[in-house]
């Protein structure tokens, strides 16, 4: 009974989405998607609005307010993001006040490094850097190193890539990847879409799109490589 009850709990996860611009309406819409019940809040009557039939609850409110937090009942959410676009100012303040009022998980977007650092020394449990992981992103795939590029970690990433000619017919030990470049090849498509997980005994084939995983440096040496 107890493991049904937080498996509930993970799965539904109560989530205030502070902010209602792009970056915070396209995360707020894939949280309810998932399964989420998900409170949208904006000082913008027309984003409210919009955003009104796609998410459990939309509100107007100011949430550099405690007393709106309060009102708002931001002691029973699991989790709250903070998505407020160009007002530093109201980020860092309502950042603040979520810690304060015993949010146990606060996600805050930040604009700079200036900004995240200072919600990282605010306490804020994740900072995201949506427009500069996105620049990376699409530098990478724009440059042609890879086919998609996802930040794990400060120095880890993830990569999707084709199947050079030279490891056309080649299984993976054979190759020695992760010996030769100090990377992880962790799955592989035939371009159906359908990812399996890669072994050693893998025969790799031109045009076959894998997935590879390592640390920066040695993972842009591999895409520069094939």
């Amino acid at each position: 009974m107890a493991k049904e009850k937080a498996k509930r709990r993970i799965l539904h996860t109560n989530v205030i989405v502070i902010g209602l611009g792009r970056f915070g309406s396209s995360l707020a819409r894939e949280l309810v998607r998932t399964g989420h019940e998900v409170l949208g809040v904006d000082t913008d009557e027309r984003l409210v609005q919009q955003m009104a039939q796609e998410l459990t609850h939309t509100v107007k409110a100011d949430c550099t307010d405690e007393a709106v937090l309060s009102e708002l009942g931001i002691q029973e959410f699991d989790a709250a993001v903070v998505a407020i676009g160009a007002d530093i100012e109201a980020s860092i303040l309502t950042t603040s006040l979520l810690l304060q009022l015993g949010v146990p998980n606060v996600w805050a977007k930040a604009n700079s490094k200036s900004h995240g650092r200072i919600l990282e020394q605010l306490g804020a449990h994740h900072v995201v850097f949506p427009e500069f992981e996105m620049g990376k992103r699409v530098a990478h795939m724009v440059s042609g190193e890879s086919l998609d590029y996802v930040p794990i970690d400060n120095d880890f990433v993830m990569i999707k890539s084709k199947v050079p000619e030279s490891f056309h017919n080649k299984n993976l030990a054979e190759l020695k990847i992760r010996t030769n470049y100090e990377v992880t090849v962790v799955a592989v498509t035939k371009g159906d879409g359908k990812y399996s997980p890669a072994f050693p005994e893998t025969v790799l084939e031109s045009g076959d799109q894998i997935v590879v995983a390592g640390q920066v440096e040695p993972l842009n040496k591999f895409c520069r490589v094939i």
